[in-house]
C-alpha cells in the first residue's frame, strides 16, 4: 500500500432516516457534527430532515458549518427534504444521488442505519476496490453496531473472497480518532484481487 495525504474538505456521511431506538445514535451524530465543524470540514449527506440525517445536518448548521444535501425528487416527501441546508441538490435518481455525493466528498463515514446505509457504505468500498475513487471509508461504531459487519468482512477475507487491505476499513467509537484515521488512510495497490492460481480449473469465481 502507498501512503497518500487525504485532505478532508468535505466528508460524506451515510446514516439512517430513522433515529434508531438507542439515544446513543443521535448523540454520536451530534458528536460527529461537532468534530466536523471544529476541523472546518463540510458535510455531504442525503438531504433529509428526519432521523439521524436530520440530527447531523441540524447539528452542523447550528454550529455554523457547511452542509450539502443531495436527495432524489421522489424521496423528498418520504425523507422530508431539508430546506435549511447550505446547498440542497435535487436529483432524479438514487444512482445520480450517490454519484454526486461521492464526487462532492473527500471521504465517507457510516453511522448506524438500515439497508440504504449498508448499501451506500458497501458501494463506496467497492469503488475503492475497483479504482473508481481513492477515498477512505470509515465506520463510526456506536454500541458495537458495526461489529457484525467487521466479522463478515473478516470471514470474506478468510474464505478468499476479499483482500485484507480492502476489508481494513477504519473504525472507531469516537469521531476524532476516526477522522484522523481517514486523513492517514493509505490507498490499496490495485490489480487482481483474487489469487488466480488458487481458483480451481473450470470454476466461475471471477
Amino acid at each position: 500500500m502507498s501512503a497518500v495525504p487525504v485532505e478532508l474538505k468535505r466528508v460524506c456521511v451515510y446514516c439512517g432516516s430513522s433515529r434508531g431506538t438507542d439515544p446513543a445514535y443521535a448523540s454520536a451524530a451530534d458528536a460527529l457534527a461537532s468534530e466536523l465543524v471544529r476541523r472546518g470540514i463540510g458535510l455531504v449527506y442525503g438531504g433529509g430532515s428526519v432521523g439521524l440525517m436530520g440530527v447531523i445536518a441540524d447539528a452542523v448548521l447550528a454550529r455554523g458549518g457547511d452542509v450539502i444535501g443531495v436527495i432524489p425528487r421522489f424521496l423528498h416527501r418520504r425523507e422530508i427534504m431539508h430546506e435549511g441546508v447550505t446547498d440542497l441538490r435535487v436529483v432524479e435518481s438514487m444512482h445520480e444521488r450517490k454519484a454526486l455525493m461521492a464526487d462532492l466528498s473527500d471521504g465517507f463515514v457510516a453511522l448506524p442505519g438500515g439497508i440504504g446505509t449498508l448499501e451506500e457504505t458497501f458501494e463506496a468500498m467497492t469503488w475503492t476496490q475497483l479504482g473508481i475513487h481513492a477515498k477512505p471509508v470509515g465506520l463510526l461504531d456506536v454500541g458495537s453496531f458495526w461489529a457484525p459487519l467487521q466479522e463478515l468482512l473478516a470471514r470474506a477475507v478468510a474464505d478468499g473472497f476479499l483482500r485484507a487491505d480492502i476489508a481494513a476499513v477504519p473504525h472507531h467509537t469516537e469521531p476524532g480518532p476516526l477522522l484522523d484515521a481517514l486523513a492517514a488512510w493509505e490507498v490499496p495497490q490495485l490489480g487482481k484481487w483474487i489469487d488466480l492460481e488458487a481458483v480451481e480449473p473450470g470454476s466461475e469465481a471471477i
